[in-house]
């Protein structure tokens, strides 16, 4: 009973004692509690109600955020991303075969949750037990850290894991991820270039790959493990790996600092390989660091020398102001502005055109500029892609340098290969312009068909140019200083480039650059051909010009890799083949 109910019968019962006579009867007591009663149970149901509506919006709550946590990403514990993300696969690289190049292959790498560490010491010498060359110091830092999550290996065999499982330790785990694997280990190494070790790409087409929308899709969380579809390159792996071994065994015979080379397609401007050594092995990029990351061939410029005396001698043809019939003067050198150009191995007489080409010719050569003039000979280099930027899917390239006011001196100098300085890959580009008919078609290292190259190409020399060049290419090459690129039945014709380096500012007379610009087969070229080497001390022969080392290696690569390119020998007199009437 209440304490209101209480009062109400102590003051009936008063009221009794007082009036006697006045007793109310029994149904107004039975009233009185009846009423009390039914207001007791009425506050009882409502506290009920209350309590029970309280459970159930605590319950509500309480499943509402299981529901969300459950939903939710799970936390992300590390800078690096989650656990799902380590495991996001990149497309395998392929060659134009369909030959593996690089591809994932699956790993784990050790982590610590320092608040779970019982003893920082004991856990430091025990896995030093495993991974000796463990930077003590460093994983004791970690250990001891106030942080919740962190890497201590990463990408481990599956012995050192299995090891280190068998240590026991509190507090250290394992996380997946995918590790890039290139089979070829420094094959391609330029052209592929690497990842870093969250497994994104930093350096050539693993790079160009993330940069067509991977990482972006990546850096949202839009990766997964999924098998994802293969990029197929233009390269052909038998012919990259000929054209390595090549070079490299070429820097090391003619003992120099540097060697590259490509092969290219003329009409569609695919690089079947390409390579530049020193060079490194992507599956331990940090290696390479040093002189190896650089890709000379796309991102190295460099004087090419009696190479641009293809492209001058072209420019005059093409003009209409030269033809091959056509005499100049080389029996005395030219001086001027201090300087005076002469030629190297000097005839001192009146030279024909294809003289002139086949006796690499300064003179005759920077007479024939300087007829063109140093507008049209600046727009014509302009227009074969020899003083702006390669355009190509790889990142690694470097811009030409020329002279920021062309004088007459800049313009002779240059007829010959000193003043501008070009990449060697668009060297080749040019090149092929001025043996396929006059196209000038962007290099690629995807597949493309001719159609495709079609659409893009820009029509820069005459045709008529075209087959000009290519009669003066195949008489170097027998008669001049392409003979020791000679491969017997695939009339292979071509230009020497011997430049003078310049080491702080001025030229060096025992240190040389040079390159050999070659067509095969020159009748009807399919594929250019460039090699250079820097600074060798030797060559076939004994001398070190680029008809001795540089020409020998064009040579070997097109004897090893034609076959292979589908290009079948010619024997017999076919070399009329070539010449055409004027």
């Amino acid at each position: 009973m209440s304490f209101l109910s209480r009062i109400m019968v102590l003051k009936s019962k008063a009221h009794f004692s007082a009036g006697g006579n006045n007793r109310p009867a029994d149904g107004g007591l039975n009233v009185t509690f009846q009423g009390t009663r039914k207001k007791t149970a009425s506050q009882a149901k409502s506290r009920v109600a209350i309590i029970i509506a309280s459970f159930g919006i605590v319950y509500a709550v309480i499943g509402g955020r299981l529901v969300q946590y459950g939903l939710a990403q799970p936390e992300t514990v590390s800078s690096i991303g989650r656990a799902d993300s380590l495991m996001a696969s990149r497309p395998d690289i392929l060659d134009r075969n369909g030959e593996i190049l690089a591809t994932d292959i699956r790993t784990v790498s050790l982590y610590a949750e320092p608040h779970k560490i019982v003893d920082a010491d004991e856990a430091v010498e025990r896995l030093a037990t495993v991974l000796p060359d463990l930077n003590a110091r460093e994983i004791y830092n970690k250990l001891k850290s106030n942080s919740r999550f962190q890497w201590l290996r990463r990408q481990l065999t599956p012995k050192q894991q299995g090891e280190i499982l068998a240590l026991g330790i509190p507090g250290i785990g394992f996380r997946p991820e995918k590790r890039r694997f290139y089979p070829g280990g420094p094959t391609a190494a330029h052209i592929l270039g690497h990842v870093n070790i969250d497994n994104r790409g930093v350096a050539g087409m693993e790079r160009y790959i993330d940069s067509q929308g991977l990482a972006d899709l990546a850096a949202i969380g839009m990766t997964s493990d999924a098998k994802l579809e293969p990029v197929r390159l233009s390269i052909d792996v038998r012919v990259q790996n000929i054209v390595r071994d090549v070079i490299d065994s070429g820097m090391k015979n003619y003992q120099a600092i540097a060697a590259g080379a490509v092969v290219m397609d003329v009409h569609t401007g695919e690089v079947l390989a390409m390579a530049s050594v020193p060079d490194y092995d992507p599956n331990k990029p940090a290696e390479g660091a040093e002189e190896g990351w650089m890709n000379r061939m796309s991102n190295g410029t460099f004087e090419m020398g009696s190479t641009f005396k293809t492209f001058t001698i072209a420019m005059g043809l093409d003009s209409g102001k030269v033809t091959l019939n056509d005499s100049f003067d080389a029996t005395a050198p030219i001086r001027i502005g201090g300087f005076t150009i002469k030629d190297f191995h000097g005839k001192r007489r009146v030279l024909t055109v294809p003289e002139i080409f086949q006796y690499s010719s300064n003179i005759g050569t920077a007479k024939i500029a300087d007829l063109v003039g140093i507008p049209g000979h600046k727009e014509f280099l302009t227009r074969l892609g020899l003083l702006t930027k390669l355009p190509t899917e790889l990142p690694e390239v470097k811009a030409p340098s020329q002279p920021r006011e062309w004088k007459k001196i800049n313009s002779i100098t240059i007829s010959f290969g000193h003043g501008v300085s070009t990449t060697p890959l668009q060297t080749a580009v040019a090149g092929a312009a001025l043996v396929n008919g006059g196209k000038l078609i962007p290099p690629t290292f995807l597949p493309r068909s001719e159609e495709q190259a079609s659409e893009l190409a820009a029509a820069v020399v005459k045709e008529s140019t075209s087959n000009d060049m290519r009669y003066l290419l195949r008489w170097n090459g027998i008669a001049g200083s392409g003979k020791r690129a000679l491969v017997p039945g695939f009339n292979v014709g071509g230009k020497t480039g011997t430049a003078d380096k310049v080491v702080n500012g001025r030229y060096a007379n025992d240190l040389n650059f040079n390159a050999f610009l070659a067509a095969f087969p020159i009748d009807d070229p399919k594929y250019i051909v460039l090699t250079f080497i820097d600074a060798p001390k030797t060559g076939e022969g004994g001398g070190r010009t680029a008809g001795s080392n540089a020409a020998p290696m064009v040579r070997d690569i097109i004897s090893r890799s034609a076959p292979l390119l589908g290009v079948e020998p010619k024997f017999g007199e076919d070399g009329s083949a070539l010449l055409v009437s004027y």
